[in-house]
């Protein structure tokens, strides 16, 4: 059985891979979705998200990284994937990730939402709270892989100029 795991990844963090490492104990394979166009301001660019969240989670035999557009029960029942995983991190994730599901339920009825709580040490951790803490000179680094953080660094440099 398969799972996708679709989300924005700007950028993917340890919270994201936490997420997928006790997905595939639980799945045969986990496709993981970046989603092309997002709802909200990216600080990375679609092709800089993929190559962070390949490079993230090269090695891992049973996680596939494909990119997408439009809806995620679209691209779910495209790809015969009955089961879309979200990561629930704290209470204030759960209304949001509950509306989701059900309109994704009302969309496409025959698939359906997964939810996983990630370790308690990445359960307050969001791309958007680590780009913020980084930009205002957190270390970060035990928040994100190595190459996420060098590609923070390189973002931040782009940006000065």
């Amino acid at each position: 059985m398969k799972v996708l795991y679709p989300g924005s990844f700007d950028p993917i963090t340890l919270g994201h891979i936490d997420l997928i490492k006790r997905s595939i104990k639980l799945f045969d394979q986990v496709c993981v979705a970046v989603v092309a166009k997002s709802p909200k301001d990216t600080l990375f660019d679609f092709e800089e998200r993929m190559d962070l969240v390949k490079k993230c989670l090269k090695g891992f035999k049973k996680v596939k990284v494909e990119g997408f557009e439009g809806l995620v029960v679209d691209y779910a029942k495209l790809k015969k994937i009955k089961i879309i995983l979200r990561g629930l991190r704290m209470i204030s994730d759960f209304e949001y990730e509950f509306q989701m599901a059900l309109t994704n339920r009302t969309i496409k009825p025959d698939i359906e939402t997964m939810f996983l709580m990630p370790e308690p040490n990445y359960s307050y951790v969001s791309s958007r709270l680590i780009k913020e803490a980084f930009f205002l000179g957190a270390d970060i680094s035990r928040f994100v892989p190595s190459y996420v953080l060098k590609a923070l660094v390189r973002k931040k440099d782009e940006i000065r100029y």
